[in-house]
């Protein structure tokens, strides 16, 4: 075990999973000499060579579309957009190809993809480098979308998303990259996509989080008497609606937090499923806590926009008193 935070822990199940298997590759904008701009494939191209680990052009649509022909033919890519709002010019590769082609083939193709991104805000960036847009790859059938919030299951997601068959969009909050460190395992391991991990138990109330809310959730629960349950959703798509639901008909009572905007975000399909799912056991109706719905904004404005711990504290005590 070493002490890592996720930038390290994302590293090193790279390395431990371009080790494992020669068909693993990953390349991107700045991937391969500088390591990244954040430096998760920080000595990749020395460990494995230029030919495993490389920079490619400025050209998103390129970088995704040829990582399908790569897929196509034997190979495991894992290619990175620098920024999540950089993604929009790949978005046709993804939706029309990456997704579609196991469905396309009837199963004789797929397509063992990555595509990895630092995502939402939290950092004093620009619009294009905040935004938490999770919500438009899950409406894409055939895609897989993870967002980790702690350097264990950053490694354990990224090696089970690298050998899952199937494209997957990893959405790596950059707000949490050096935030903390935690006792990862050095040796290989993986965490099943789609199983959502309870962080608290309690009966009081359901506070269901992902990526860079988790550890607001967990401030906003230390200021609380109630005994709150918190789950870290970790896969947005498949979700894991087993343990949502088995943890609302305890409580009776639940709040989504998310950094994305309000309307149409994931925290919305949550709270229909609960509606339709856990009716007769809630006690008040599912809230959400969540950005307005407005374009992120500049530095000096992105604490009035993104959710903290006052806002989550505020709703459980409505909650509470419902």
């Amino acid at each position: 075990m070493t002490e890592r935070n996720m930038v390290q822990a994302l590293n090193n199940a790279f390395f431990i999973a371009m080790e494992r298997d020669p068909t693993v590759i990953t390349y991107g904008e700045d991937v391969g000499v500088d390591g990244g701009v954040f430096r998760v494939t920080d000595g990749l191209q020395a460990k494995f060579g230029d030919q495993r680990s490389f920079d490619s052009p400025l050209a998103e649509a390129g970088i995704v579309g040829s990582a399908i022909g790569m897929a196509v033919n034997g190979l495991k890519p894992v290619v990175e957009m620098q920024f999540s709002g950089f993604i929009y010019p790949a978005f046709q590769q993804i939706v029309s190809h990456a997704a579609r082609l196991r469905n396309r083939t009837r199963g004789d193709i797929t397509i063992p993809l990555v595509i990895r991104s630092p995502y939402g805000g939290g950092i004093n960036a620009l619009e294009h480098h905040s935004e938490s847009l999770e919500a438009l790859y899950v409406h894409i059938p055939g895609l897989k979308v993870v967002i980790p919030s702690s350097p264990y299951d950053a490694k354990g997601l990224l090696i089970a998303a690298i050998e899952d068959p199937d494209p997957v969009l990893f959405l790596e909050p950059k707000r949490l990259y050096r935030a903390v460190k935690q006792e990862v395992p050095d040796d290989y391991y993986t965490i099943p996509l789609g199983q959502a991990k309870v962080m608290k138990e309690g009966k009081d109330i359901t506070i269901i989080a992902w990526g860079g809310m988790v550890p607001v959730a967990e401030d906003a629960i230390s200021q609380v008497k109630a005994e709150c349950e918190l789950i870290d959703l970790r896969t947005i798509d498949p979700w894991d609606k087993k343990t949502i639901i088995d943890s609302v008909k305890k409580t009776g009572k639940c709040i989504i937090i998310h950094e994305a905007t309000k309307t149409g975000g994931f925290g919305a399909e949550i709270a229909a499923t609960l509606q339709e799912e856990c009716i007769f056991n809630l006690d008040a109706p599912v809230a959400r806590v969540t950005a307005p719905d407005v374009i992120v904004p500049y530095f000096k404005a992105e604490h009035y926009y993104r959710p903290n711990a006052d806002m989550l504290v505020k709703k459980i005590n409505e909650l509470l008193n419902f």
